[in-house]
Parts: structure tokens; sequence; C-alpha cells
């Protein structure tokens, strides 16, 4: 008993240099006894991960025990991705939402891919279904059709390439054809708009009326206020943000690149317009800085935790489990391996 005693105070002395920074609730972080709380939890979650062959990719805004407790691989949907069409592993743990543990199936077939929650849906990827996808497409025959990846494996199966936030503009901007019709986020279509004009492309972007719940709760009046009152404030948003948020903002990336300014930049203040699960993030591997509120909760990535993890992994329910059709997969494989493709171009 004294040994597994000892192992539990080591993995919550490993949590609490992890996640002392973490705000569990505004102004309220992790202390000790919290942390000592879950590491028979994450001890035994690690312990299946070896046991079962498994490996857990995690979004970045799903809860920070999670991410700093157990995943393999924490990240963004582009680089998550990435991971799942690299892993070998027996068993992929998604903890994120539905659409990226298809994303992982469709890229890793041979995997047994499980779902923490089956709920755990997106307003973007549920806005859309393959067969409404094949009606907009006849209204447009002579389109690229281009996906956003927060979308579902029937979606992407009608696509001719899938994109994410992060290379969306460059590889709208390479695609040979005019017209393009972008599926299922109406804002990121405006801010692709926006962007290639910029850029002095000429092309059409047609799209459908999806966005995000979290991402379209933004508004340009919150960015001025917060710029009144934070004097050196530097605004970060992702680019589902309504256009007049994009372009208030200093710095508009995917989860990823918006890390990645926050690390690089100096400012007293930051405001992050995207899931609050970002700003734990960097909380933890940017404790210099300094966030103002303003990120939102997704209600979706917060389904996920530690318990259905475990659950998950342990013996998963079939409802948790992936299973696409084989018909399906492949088509929407096709639409990911042609933006592994061109991101990847010069």
């Amino acid at each position: 008993m004294l040994v597994v005693d000892d192992q539990v105070e080591a993995e919550a002395g490993r949590l609490f240099r992890a996640l002392v920074s973490v705000d569990c609730v505004p102004g309220v972080t992790w202390d000790y006894d919290a942390c000592r709380r879950i590491a028979p939890l994450t001890l035994e979650i690690n312990r299946l991960k070896r046991e079962r062959g498994a490996v857990i990719l995690a979004h970045s805004y799903v809860e920070p025990e999670i991410i700093y407790g157990v995943a393999d691989f924490k990240g963004d949907s582009y680089y998550l991705s990435q991971q799942a069409r690299k892993a070998s592993a027996q068993v992929i743990v998604f903890a994120g939402v539905v659409f990226m543990a298809e994303t992982a199936k469709i890229l890793s077939p041979d995997a047994t891919v499980v779902v923490p929650d089956r709920n755990s849906g997106c307003s973007l990827a549920d806005s859309m279904t393959g067969e409404q996808l094949r009606k907009l497409k006849a209204l447009y025959p002579d389109a690229a059709v281009v996906c956003y990846i927060n979308s579902t494996a029937d979606v992407k199966a009608e696509s001719d390439v899938c994109v994410t936030s992060g290379n969306v503009y460059d590889i709208v901007q390479k695609l040979p054809e005019r017209r393009i019709l972008f599926v299922p986020d109406r804002l990121m279509a405006e801010n692709i708009r926006t962007e290639l004009k910029r850029r002095g492309s000429d092309k059409e972007i047609v799209s459908s009326d999806g966005t995000c719940i979290v991402h379209d709760a933004f508004d340009a009046p919150q960015v001025a206020l917060a710029r009144a009152r934070y004097p050196g404030l530097k605004v970060v948003a992702h680019p589902e943000c309504p256009p007049d948020v994009a372009a208030a903002a200093d710095f508009v990336g995917s989860t990823g690149a918006m890390m990645k300014y926050v690390k690089e930049t100096r400012a007293p203040y930051f405001l992050m317009l995207t899931e609050c699960g970002l700003v734990g993030r960097l909380q933890v591997e940017a404790p210099e800085k300094h966030f103002i509120g303003g990120c939102r909760l997704c209600p979706y990535m917060k389904l996920n935790s530690l318990e259905k993890v475990r659950d998950a992994l342990a013996a998963p329910r079939p409802d948790q489990i992936i299973t696409l059709d084989p018909g399906v997969s492949r088509r929407a494989r096709r639409s990911l391996e042609r933006m592994f493709e061109l991101a990847a171009a010069d």
C-alpha cells in the first residue's frame, strides 16, 4: 500500500507542477489537494493505455487535467489529424468532439477509435449532412467543394478537399477552380473572401450557413470595450469569428497559430476570442502571460472528463466506438489526403 501511496503522491506532484497556473474556475487555481484527488484516476488511465496499446489524442479545448494528465498528443485539429494518420496504436481515444474521432477513424481505419462521450457534437458539423451537400453541389457544378474539417464523414466524402483553419487560405488559393463551394462555416467563408481579396485573388466563395456556437458569440463592441479598459491589449481571434471581430483583432489564426502568437508576442494583456481551453493551455505553457476575460466555453468539448476517458479505455460501450461505412470512409479519406498534399506543397 505504501508503494501505491508513493505513486499517488508522485503523480499528484507531477500534476500540480503542470496545473498550478491554470484556473479551475475564474480566479481559483489548481492546488495540491485537487491534484491528489485526480492522481489515482490519471494513474489508472495511463496504466490502461499501456495494457490496451492505446494512444490518447486531446484537443486544446478539453479540460487541462486531460491534456496534461493523460494525453499523448495535444493540439488543434490539423495536428491531431496528422497524429491519427501516423498512429500505429490498436486503440485511439479522441478527447474532443465526434467529428474529430471520425477523422481519426478515416485516417487510421485499422485502429479501434473511441470517443469519451457520443453527445460531444459540434454546431458546425451538425449543420450539414452529406445529402444536403449533394443538393448544394448540384447548384454549383463548376465549383471546387472545400469542406472545413469541422464536418461529418459524410460531408468530407462529398468534398474535393478538406481544410483546417490553419491551411484554408493557402489551399483555397492553390485550387484551379475560380468558384469555391465552402462548407459548412458561413463566417469562415466571409473571412476567406476578405483574406483572398487582400491577396489579390478573384475567387468566388459560396457557402452554407453553419456557425460555431462559441466563436459566433463574440462581437466587435466587446473588443472596443476591452481595448479601452486595458491599454496595450492584444486581441487574438479565430477565423470562425464574425468578420468584424476578425477585423478588430491584432491576430487571427488557428488554435495552434494563436498559441504561437501569444507565446512570441510581448503585451501586458491578451484577450482570447476562442474557447477557454486554449487559455488553460497558455496558462500552463506561458504562465508569465496575462489574460482578461472573454473566452467562451464549448459545451460539447466540456463533456469530456477523466472518468469518461477511463471508461472508454476500460470497456467502451457500442455508442463510444466510431464505426463508418467503408465507402464513405474511403471517399472522405481522399479529401483529407488531398489536404495533406496541398498543405505540404510549396
